[in-house]
């Protein structure tokens, strides 16, 4: 017999009845009071021991009075305890059946030393076993408590009453202290009422004691705190709330937060339906049926939510009568039950709602408004199905509680996401959509915002220059959000315009930084000055010379992949970031190979909390070095290799450019004496360079300009003066240069004046013009369309 079922030589018959209604146990008890021995009734149907229809037995506990067959054949009418418990050694579940023995009453002896113990007076619930650990005297508590009274259970252990295994937890707690002499105190949970009420008791057990100190049985008192129990279980549920609603800035996340954090505490299933935001982006102010929800999280005691009907990110119609329009509409939580009228209606309008009602036995439902900050911004649905006992008052005051504390978080990631979404669309406006193309690099661009913190001021461009240079910037302002998107957008913008005027990029960056101390002087109205930060690293190609000037201001030096698949960092002066002021910039030359690759970056590409600034160059340089077809490729490559999956935590751009060089064929280059009279045979040099270069179509115009470039070079130049024809398939560039740091300015010739109007002629001849400063002097340059002479 299985050691779970206490059969010692008792005057209580005790028989243990499986799932199928077969004798699996008998005691000597149950064979003095029927006479039948062990071999006679094991193994048979229980049935056959019975004088009357056996009765239903149903729940975890059955009493009543039923008539048993005797040996000798006679019906004796006992009164029978019977409880179900789990077999340890099988799957069935198992009825302890217990009768009772007719005869004395089992009261206690004057002079025995438990009758002191009975305190049948006490409100508290008391129990006095002997022992034997069997039942003495219960007082009128104890017998609420359990629901039978005391001469029903006199003389049964408490494993033979309860039924559980509370029960017979407890009763190993109680033979401790009958043993050792020390009180015990256990908590304990159970469900009465048929298991629609949860109860929290404090069973204090001490042993009772006669003259000489021994010790006869063990007093037994239980205290119900289940009220003080609750709303403990309540407070821990809001703090696990606090805790885990919220962790992040996501919307849909939030939501599922709120969801998993009420089951299965609260609910067995539960719905967050959220409104979408109007053309305005605003929420609606006031609700009439139908309204559309959109389904954002949903949650289950079940594996797999089998009672959603709907699924996430799916927007829905709820008629008046659903749960969610009636809360939204009335502006509180409701509370429902099935079947009831209104639910009912609801039900029959949407028939997969009510299958799945009738299908998982749903009693219960409570829609609770999410509301934060004076706005609606949808509504929770918690439903039971598992669970038999309804929501109640308190339920309804923690399901508005959490559901309040979830909202303000809901709310806040809305904002951040609204605010986000706009000051993505910002930055992307103020980035260029493509890169231009230009005869001196190919270039491919990246950029990827930060997962959490927002939007930043991350920039790249690429700008044409004259003489087919090229300069190219990364930049990265201070800060996230909308603020430092505009304050990009003025940076690249003024970037962009300095570098119009060919400033060297040393130059560039003074500029920028004086800039960037004014931003931060007129941000100091609404905060403290300085608080406007930027890096930048500006860098000039010329595909004829095939050199790179480069200058930084506290950004990440680039890397270069030579032509022969090596990479490295290209060594630059540190120069401080913009912003502080007062500090020079240092420009650094670069011989670069046809065919090398230039990765400029921010810092959020390198580094991240799971590595150092090293291991981000040394995996930039391995991403670089791996074949790739394209650019894009390695683009792609190289966010795939230091980003991580979940999105970078900082702002992130990336540009690569493969630098092309100009064949020396494409170039012509004169040394020009000082004298006007030699200018019309530098107009007939160009002419037949025209023509070798098969371009004799735009000989007349470049050779116009050409005249008036080198003329005013002759007169108000200084020595030695040169002239460059570069062109390429799109293109004729005339540059003209001298030692002379004055540059030409274009004015309007009056009616009357004899000269004024070279440059004025140029700038009609010629797609634009410029001039830029060099270490030496100046070049004047000018450019033609070719395409247009086609």
């Amino acid at each position: 017999m299985s050691p779970e079922y206490p059969f010692d030589e008792a005057a209580t018959a005790r028989a243990v009845v499986d799932d199928a209604g077969t004798l699996v146990g008998w005691n000597e008890g149950a064979r003095a009071l029927l006479g039948w021995e062990t071999a006679e009734v094991v193994g048979r149907p229980a049935t056959d021991l019975l004088a009357q229809p056996a009765p239903v037995l149903t729940g975890l506990r059955w009493d009543g009075t039923v008539a048993l067959r005797h040996r000798d054949g006679r019906s004796m009418p006992v009164w029978l305890l019977a409880h179900r418990t789990q077999s340890p050694d099988a799957d069935l579940g198992r009825w302890l059946v217990v009768t009772p023995v007719a005869g004395p009453d089992g009261a206690l002896r004057p002079d025995d030393p438990l009758a002191s113990a009975a305190l049948v007076q006490s409100p508290c619930a008391v129990a006095v076993y002997d022992e034997h650990l069997r039942l003495r005297r219960i007082n009128e508590a104890m017998s609420q408590v359990i629901g039978l009274p005391e001469g029903r259970v006199r003389g049964l252990r408490l494993s033979e009453i309860g039924g559980r295994p509370q029960s017979t937890e407890l009763e190993q707690h109680m033979l401790r202290v009958l043993t050792s002499g020390r009180a015990q105190d256990v908590q304990m949970f159970t469900r009465t009422g048929g298991e629609e009420r949860a109860h929290a008791w404090l069973a204090r057990m001490a042993p009772l004691t006669d003259e000489a100190g021994r010790v006869r049985g063990v007093c037994l008192a239980a205290h119900d705190f289940t009220d003080n129990y609750l709303a403990r279980e309540r407070l821990q549920l809001v703090n696990e709330a606090s805790v885990r609603v919220g962790t992040t800035l996501d919307v849909t996340r939030t939501a599922q937060e709120l969801a998993e954090v009420c089951v299965p505490a609260l609910a067995d299933f539960v719905s967050v339906d959220l409104l979408d935001p109007q053309d305005g982006g605003d929420l609606p102010a006031r609700f009439t049926p139908p309204l559309s929800l959109r389904r954002t999280a949903h949650c289950s005691v079940n594996a797999g939510t089998p009672e959603a009907v709907a699924k996430p990110g799916e927007a829905q119609g709820y008629p008046a009568g659903s749960p969610q329009a009636d809360s939204l509409v009335a502006g509180h939580t409701i509370v429902g039950t099935v079947p009831s009228g209104e639910l009912d209606a609801w039900l029959t309008w949407d028939p997969a709602r009510g299958a799945r009602v009738r299908e998982l036995g749903i009693h219960s439902t409570m829609s609770v408004p999410i509301r934060a900050r004076g706005l609606t911004l949808g509504v929770a649905v918690l439903t039971r199905f598992r669970r038999p006992d309804p929501f109640t008052p308190d339920d309804v005051l923690l399901a508005e509680e959490i559901t309040a504390r979830a909202a303000v978080c809901i709310d806040n990631a809305r904002r951040f996401s609204r605010e986000r979404e706009t000051a993505l669309a910002l930055q992307r406006s103020l980035l260029p959509r493509t890169l231009p193309r230009t005869a001196a690099v190919d270039a491919a661009s990246r950029y990827l915002p930060a997962a959490r913190a927002g939007v930043g001021g991350d920039w790249f461009d690429v700008i044409p220059l004259s003489g087919m240079r090229v300069a190219m910037v990364v930049g990265d302002v201070v800060g996230h959000g909308i603020q430092a998107s505009a304050t990009m957008g003025r940076l690249r913008t003024a970037v962009r315009t300095l570098a119009d005027i060919d400033l060297a990029p040393d130059e560039l960056l003074t500029h920028l930084d004086d800039l960037v101390v004014r931003l931060s002087e007129e941000a100091g109205n609404e905060g403290s000055p300085g608080e406007v930060g930027a890096t930048c690293l500006y860098a000039v190609y010329d595909p004829v010379s095939r050199r790179c000037t480069l200058a930084r201001a506290g950004h990440p030096a680039p890397v270069v992949l030579r032509p022969n698949g090596v990479s490295r960092r290209i060594e630059l002066p540190a120069g401080p970031p913009l912003g502080v002021g007062g500090l020079p910039f240092e420009s650094a030359v670069l011989e670069v190979a046809e065919g090398s690759v230039l990765a400029f970056y921010t810092d959020g590409l390198i580094t991240s909390r799971e590595r150092d600034a090293h291991s981000g160059h040394r995996l930039l340089g391995e991403a670089l070095e791996a074949h790739a077809d394209s650019l894009d490729e390695t683009c792609d490559r190289i966010l795939h290799a230091l980003l991580p999956s979940g999105g970078a935590a900082d702002d992130v751009a990336l540009l690569l450019a493969r630098t092309r060089g100009l064949p020396a064929a494409q170039v012509a280059t004169w040394d020009i004496p000082a004298d006007p009279s030699l200018v019309a045979p530098i107009r007939r040099q160009v002419v037949a360079q025209l023509a070798r270069w098969e371009l004799s179509e735009a000989s007349f115009t470049t050779e116009l300009v050409v005249s008036e470039l080198v003329t005013n070079a002759i007169r108000y130049g200084s020595r030695p003066i040169r002239l460059r024809l570069i062109h390429d398939r799109a293109t004729l560039i005339c540059e003209v240069s001298d030692n002379s740091h004055t540059a030409p300015h274009l004015r309007r010739a009056r009616t009357f004046d004899e000269g004024g109007r070279g440059l004025l002629l140029v700038a009609q001849l010629t797609q634009r013009w410029g001039s830029r400063h060099t270490p030496e002097g100046k070049t004047i340059w000018a450019e033609l369309s070719l395409l247009d002479e086609d």
